[in-house]
């Protein structure tokens, strides 16, 4: 005699399948539905990330050398900094709020950093825009007050303007005062140069340190450096 089933039956013999069952191949179809998302999803990060980085390679940002004094009297070049990640701030320190705000703001993505296993050491840098008050004493005087590795440049006029130059960043001295006091209009970024001493990113105002920190974290982990 065949098997026979209700309206409301569960039996086999009726050809459905048991509730066990379905609940694993209900389990099964949404795991594989969620590994598929997952996997685009990386798939479409890692292209985004190629594009970025081409488009910043491609803009040749910082690929020129610099010869600067430290705040220390010591020469330095870029190419003494290949090897390290750099993260670079152009200012002066007679600016009255938006320079020590972004020191700031380096100085505490560089502690953040620093509180992360594994990851390389980040070198932050300053370089003065205006080298007639930002003398090596200056630049020591002001970089007390943010994170103790961070590196001061100066140099003659001529060599912060190609310094600047080499990173496209803008910049104009303002009128002077009575006193003869003056501002520095500028680019306000912070850039991220990688071991090969490329440029690799940029961060406006906008971006807060702990943004920052990890935009330069997803770099360190996908750094791959460029044939030879």
């Amino acid at each position: 005699q065949r098997g026979q089933r209700g309206p409301g039956g569960t039996g086999e013999a009726g050809g459905r399948m048991p509730l066990s069952r379905r609940v694993a191949v209900v389990a099964a179809a949404v795991a594989g539905a969620g590994g598929g998302w997952l996997y685009l999803r990386a798939e479409k990060e890692q292209r985004q990330r190629a594009r970025r980085q081409a488009e910043l390679r491609a803009l040749a940002l910082g690929q020129g050398n610099f010869s600067l004094l430290d705040h220390r009297g010591q020469r330095r070049r870029k190419a003494d900094f290949h090897g390290q990640w750099v993260l670079l701030y152009f200012g002066f320190t007679h600016c009255p709020d938006i320079c020590p705000e972004e020191l700031g703001t380096l100085s505490r993505v560089v502690t953040l950093l620093e509180e992360t296993p594994g990851l390389p050491p980040l070198q932050p840098l300053f370089i003065t825009l205006d080298p007639q008050r930002d003398d090596a004493a200056a630049l020591e005087r002001y970089l007390q007050d943010f994170h103790p590795r961070l590196l001061g440049l100066t140099g003659s006029p001529q060599e912060v303007q190609a310094a600047a130059a080499a990173f496209r960043v803008y910049c104009q001295l303002g009128p002077q005062d009575e006193d003869g006091d003056y501002l520095v209009d500028h680019s306000v970024l912070i850039y991220l140069l990688g071991p090969d001493g490329l440029f690799l990113d940029y961060y406006s105002r906008s971006k807060t340190d702990a943004q920052i920190a990890r935009s330069v974290r997803r770099h360190m982990e996908t750094y791959e450096p460029l044939p030879d």
